[in-house]
């Protein structure tokens, strides 16, 4: 089944459940399509004012909206418990930290301060974006919600880069978890994009074509069974060692220091703060050569340079970023990449994804293949573990059914 008339077939689905929540009797009604997101290139370089290549994917959230004459949003998510949330006050809540009350109340903020009035909505939303799987589900969700209020509330347009900030800011500020704009841009976005960082606020965006289907080969991602939060600490290390770095260096992010002059005062670094640090650094500098350089692969159309350089990156975020295995015997990044190491036999690439630890691995999977890689690789960690996705041309967008 192809993917457009999947999504047409749950967008049915979305809709019918409205009615039965909601009612839908002389009612305009809206409907929005958020996507998840895969980083393909630029394993925790977003945070340092790097260089990333991250694509849109086919598994979305998609939902069905109208207003409702209230100051009040009812949100009924499929799989979870339906929420209100009165928009009276739109300041962060200390009760709604972590929670999806704390998205809408902090996109509605954001979106009245593009001159908006907000009012109350219904929204029905399904996702076959795996929570916590490393697909930025909470990115996607953010989106949804700020598209759906700019087109229920008059105001100006809101672009792609402008709406990726707001998700930022209200996952952030509302939320409460720390975040870079990676996910956002890329969920605003849509296609295969490599973005620079050096300004976190107006990042460089350019778009790439790149079929990798044409190419030969799927993407693949498996879920290695183990929610990145269980490994909060250790995630949260990784950027805080980096930045304690270029601190020592004088400034905020690495990509402000020169490579050369990191070099100078490796040994002051591995004394001052242990050679972890001085590695993940390491990997910061390789890994934006090797971002750059499968930009170029795929701006070439060279699968091959693109899939050699993706198994260098691999083996630094292994090796010296050491965001894979966890210090313990509970190793299940670890374990997953060499299942997929195993079943690929050095054909493809397989790598560590995301914030790494737990999450998603990553394969580029020959497509004469992908069955028996998803049959096995399901058949070690659990059946659906192993998802094929496509490129979505598209960002997040809502438009009037």
């Amino acid at each position: 089944m192809s993917t457009n008339k999947t999504l047409e077939t749950r967008m049915e689905t979305v809709r019918a459940l409205f009615d039965r929540e909601f009612g839908t009797a002389g009612r305009r009604l809206l409907q929005v399509v958020s996507p998840g997101r895969t980083e393909l290139a630029g394993n925790h370089t977003d945070h340092e004012g790097g260089h990333v290549i991250a694509a849109a994917l086919d598994a979305s959230f998609v939902g069905v909206a109208a207003a409702n004459g209230t100051d009040d949003v009812h949100l009924t998510s499929v799989g979870f418990d339906p929420i209100t949330v009165s928009l009276n006050s739109l300041d962060p809540r200390a009760d709604e930290r972590v929670t999806t009350a704390g998205i809408v109340r902090g996109m509605a903020s954001l979106m009245a301060g593009t001159g908006r009035v907000p009012g109350g909505f219904d929204l029905v939303l399904e996702s076959n974006v795996p929570s916590g799987g490393g697909l930025s589900s909470s990115a996607a969700l953010e989106l949804a919600l700020g598209r759906v209020m700019e087109a229920l509330w008059e105001g100006p347009a809101v672009d792609a880069a402008s709406l990726a900030r707001m998700g930022q800011l209200a996952e952030q500020r509302w939320f409460g978890k720390p975040c870079g704009l990676m996910d956002q841009m890329a969920v605003a976005q849509g296609a295969v994009c490599f973005m620079d960082f050096a300004s976190e606020t107006e990042p460089g965006i350019e778009r790439i074509a790149f079929d990798f289907a044409a190419a030969g080969y799927a993407i693949c991602l498996t879920d290695v069974g183990c929610d990145h939060s269980v490994f909060t600490d250790e995630y949260a290390a990784v950027p805080a060692e980096m930045h304690a770095v270029a601190a020592a260096l004088g400034v905020e992010k690495l990509s402000q220091v020169v490579e050369g002059d990191f070099e100078a005062r490796v040994g002051e670094l591995r004394t001052t703060l242990g050679d972890r640090a001085v590695t993940r650094a390491i990997h910061y500098y390789l890994e934006e050569e090797l971002v750059d350089a499968r930009r170029d692969a795929l701006l070439a159309g060279d699968i091959d340079r693109f899939l050699e350089l993706t198994r260098r990156s691999g083996a630094s975020s292994g090796m010296f970023l050491q965001n894979v295995g966890t210090g313990g015997a509970y190793q299940p990044a670890m374990v997953a990449l060499g299942l997929a190491e195993l079943v690929l036999e050095g054909r493809g690439a397989v790598r560590i994804h995301g914030g790494g630890f737990g999450g998603t691995i990553q394969a580029f999977v020959p497509i004469c293949t992908t069955d028996e890689y998803c049959t096995r690789m399901d058949g070690w960690l659990g059946k659906g573990s192993t998802n094929v996705y496509n490129v979505s041309e598209k960002g997040a967008y809502a438009q009037w059914m």
